[in-house]
């Protein structure tokens, strides 16, 4: 897959995510990486690691979404999960 398309795929579910307040910790996650003094891209791609581990995860041990897992990678940003790569 084309990695341009992942990231925009990526972008539009946490842009929903936002949008629908489901889960909050997303918005609240964002902006707290913008008045830590993130840069706004940046603190997407930041939200697309832990959105794409948690997709990982669910598509790897074939598990429902973890919201537990994802708030608190979320709530863990600006480290991130070792093993995330480039995005």
């Amino acid at each position: 897959m084309d990695p341009a398309a992942v990231r925009h795929a990526l972008r539009d579910a946490l842009e929903q995510q936002i949008a629908l307040g489901d889960p909050p910790e997303t918005k609240a996650t964002f902006e707290r990486l913008l008045r830590s003094g993130i840069a706004e891209d940046e603190a997407w791609r930041l939200l697309s690691l832990v959105l794409l581990g948690e997709l990982n995860e669910i598509m790897r041990n074939q598990r429902p979404f973890d919201r537990a897992r994802y708030v608190a990678a979320l709530q863990a940003l600006p480290r991130t999960p070792e093993g995330t790569g480039a995005l």
